[in-house]
């Protein structure tokens, strides 16, 4: 049978908040690996060709994903912004449902405009509106982010949110590949993993500036040796890292490769693959006078999201050991603390029946014939919080049974967390 006292609510019970902070950190293999990213099928063409299947996006785990232990940590994807002249110039007009149209040499425009228009609507508010970095004060154009790469952090890892000033990311800007013979110019091979041109982006300064966006506190990233060169945004509560590719890469490099595309031909005998700036000398691009395909537009115009986000978390993040990206997220501990006070006079005298003899009913913890100097005490191993109905609601454990006696006033703070 427990002993109990009542507690006054104004003055034993105090509501607190805490913070604990977690250090993340993802290498570069997790990235880079084909068995660390998870792709979604979703999106199949038909009509000419095998067709082609693609996310909307690949999640990235931070092993094998098909290990029971696998914990996912980011999903990343790609976007465009469906005012920009990029989409202007490549679109052939509108259907008679004024949906944009788009020509064969183009694949998946319409899913890229959408990823963007979502995290838009999610981040900004509005479907409409535009990404810049920086974020509040763009003063160029050059500041829209027409063409953008999303890192979406999973609660998992980001928590309630990732701490200021905590965020890096180890970027390679220029990719590798062989020269070309008929300029001597290095075109990036889309299937070479890059060696060189690392950069580390940061959101290092955002505290001194804080900025709150309609989905939460947002932070600039900028180039850690040029933090005066911002390259894209971070919301900080949504856990999303928004980057302009246009200024994370080298769009203008000219780059070759295989990608899927709606057609029939065939490259090294897999049909409904074309070559991009094959030979060096013959492009797919937008209006087809380009003869040496470029990141800007053409890939990001020509090629599937899949495609896209195989180059960019292939050969962009590298496949070494290093970290790739880190932060600190911040989880929020909002907590009741409940003061259980025993006076002096109180709790000094066990209702357990084994604390008395059932013969002499004398207590036992005194001696025999030292009642007169001997007073009574107890140890507190246990406080059980009970409602005005006597229903236990909560039981608190001591590390170490705590003596109880006339000559000890102890309270003891009882915590919970939520």
């Amino acid at each position: 049978m427990s002993t109990f006292k009542a507690i006054n609510a104004s003055k034993d019970i105090k509501q607190t908040k805490s913070f604990l902070n977690q250090l993340v950190d993802i290498i570069e293999t997790d990235v880079s690996s084909s068995v660390t990213r998870r792709s979604y099928q979703v999106f199949v063409t038909g009509g000419v060709g095998p067709g082609v299947t693609s996310s909307l996006f690949q999640t990235v785990y931070d092993q094998d994903f098909t290990l029971q232990t696998a914990n996912p940590t980011f999903d990343l994807t790609v976007g465009i912004f469906s005012g920009s002249a990029l989409v202007a110039s490549s679109s052939t007009g509108l259907d008679t449902d004024g949906k944009l149209l788009f020509p064969s040499q183009s694949l998946m425009m319409r899913e890229k405009i959408a990823n963007y228009k979502q995290l838009a609507q999610l981040l900004l508010g509005n479907a409409d509106y535009q990404f810049s970095a920086p974020y509040s004060n763009a003063t160029a154009s050059s500041d829209s982010v027409d063409t953008a790469m999303f890192i979406n952090f999973k609660r998992l890892f980001s928590r309630d949110r990732i701490k200021r000033e905590s965020f890096a990311m180890r970027f390679y800007t220029t990719g590798a590949g062989n020269a070309d013979s008929m300029s001597g110019y290095p075109p990036t091979n889309l299937n070479i993993t890059s060696e060189s041109g690392s950069a580390i982006f940061t959101d290092v300064g955002s505290s001194a500036n804080l900025e709150t966006s309609f989905g939460g506190e947002v932070g600039n990233i900028v180039d850690a040796s040029n933090t005066n060169y911002t390259v894209g945004t971070l919301f900080y509560q949504q856990g999303i890292a928004v980057f302009d590719l246009a200024k994370i890469i080298s769009g203008t490099q000219h780059v070759s490769g295989v990608i899927s595309s709606v057609t029939t031909q065939a490259v090294n005998g897999v049909s409904g693959r074309v070559s991009l700036g094959s030979g060096y000398g013959t492009s797919l691009v937008i209006a087809g006078t380009n003869q040496r395909a470029k990141f800007i537009p053409d890939l990001v115009v020509s090629a599937s999201i899949d495609d896209i986000v195989n180059h960019l978390a292939s050969c962009r993040f590298q496949s070494g050991s290093n970290t790739a990206i880190t932060f600190q997220n911040l989880t929020n501990i909002n907590s009741t603390l409940i003061f259980c006070r025993a006076t002096a006079d109180e709790f000094n005298y066990s209702s357990n029946p084994t604390y008395t003899d059932t013969t002499t009913n004398k207590i036992k913890v005194i001696e025999t014939g030292q009642e007169s100097s001997q007073r009574a005490f107890s140890y507190i191993t246990t406080v059980g919080l009970y409602d005005e109905n006597e229903n236990l609601l909560a039981v608190a454990k001591m590390s170490r049974p705590l003596e109880k006696n006339n000559e000890k006033d102890i309270t003891i703070r009882v915590r919970l967390d939520f």
